[in-house]
């Protein structure tokens, strides 16, 4: 399992993520924030990284339901990632993964 940091994702702001569907689909996900989740980032005891939040955007008309997906990036590799549905725009719907 990788363990991931905020900066890791923050220097992709805006690319594209691939996320495998059932059926062997894919769809593109644009990560649109990467935040953390607390403003004071100092690490509690035994915590082995600060806590942080991703906004990923999928332009699909449906939404996909809460649960763990398989992510692809280039400069990343794939990886497992909880996504929960939050919101929904003008370009589509609004997912959510925390690290803590």
């Amino acid at each position: 399992m990788k363990l991931f940091t905020l900066e890791q994702f923050a220097a992709h702001l805006n690319e594209t993520f691939m996320v495998s569907i059932e059926g062997d689909g894919r769809a593109p996900y644009v990560l649109v924030e990467a935040r953390p989740m607390s403003k004071d980032e100092r690490l509690m005891p035994g915590m082995m990284r600060a806590p942080f939040s991703l906004l990923f955007r999928n332009e699909s008309a449906i939404v996909f339901p809460q649960k763990t997906y398989t992510m692809t990036h280039q400069a990343l590799g794939e990886f497992g990632i909880f996504l929960v549905p939050i919101a929904r725009d003008k370009q589509g719907f609004i997912y959510q993964a925390l690290f803590n």
